[in-house]
């Protein structure tokens, strides 16, 4: 029996999409203020990750109302978008290698707890969704790669705390970047997977 007082699949995913996007506008202002306040390149490449995070759902929220070439298409441009970021990335951090930074550990931990309880809760909703198409799981990686890399800037802060020095900092750049790297390549096999199947659905 059908429960008509119950969302259906598309309008549980629009609330999630809609929450998540939310989240990762109001994270990525915090990152850019945070990071360039504590100049830490570990928190401005993550300031620039989710707010790549929030395009990227906000083309799936798009994508909900159309077909499976057009989701293919947008997670497709998601993929892209990572893999450009990933190279302001690494500019960035070479960048500070070669001219020097100083960043503030305890600003980067601090700012790494309150990004994780975010990305945590962000990846939790999204994977509540049953049957995700090739949008959703491109912004299930986007946040998933945005929780392991929280990690990495805790760690982060705690070496430079403890050592003085600014390669920790640099090195989770670098790393941020390797990941977003890996999450394009897949999303962009991912699309091109579901862009193979619809046209053979279609012809």
């Amino acid at each position: 029996m059908i429960d008509l007082n119950r969302p259906s699949r598309r309008d549980r995913e629009r609330r999630t999409l809609w929450i998540v996007l939310v989240l990762n506008v109001l994270i990525s202002a915090a990152f850019f203020i945070v990071g360039i306040t504590g100049d830490s390149s570990a928190l401005i490449a993550n300031g620039v990750d989710n707010l790549s995070d929030a395009v990227v759902y906000l083309l799936s929220l798009i994508a909900l109302s159309r077909g499976l070439v057009w989701k293919s298409r947008a997670a497709m441009f998601s993929g892209a978008m990572l893999l450009v970021f990933a190279v302001g990335i690494l500019l960035d951090v070479w960048r500070r290698y070669t001219y020097g930074s100083e960043p503030i550990g305890s600003m980067m931990m601090a700012m790494s707890a309150a990004a994780a309880v975010v990305n945590y809760e962000c990846l939790r909703l999204l994977r509540r969704l049953e049957e995700p198409d090739v949008a959703m799981r491109a912004a299930t990686t986007f946040s998933f790669n945005d929780f392991i890399s929280n990690g990495g800037i805790l760690i982060a802060g705690v070496l430079v705390i403890w050592l003085g020095v600014n390669w920790p900092d640099l090195v989770v750049g670098f790393l941020t970047a390797l990941i977003a790297i890996k999450g394009g390549i897949e999303i962009l096999g991912d699309a091109r997977r579901e862009a193979a199947r619809a046209k053979q659905g279609g012809s």
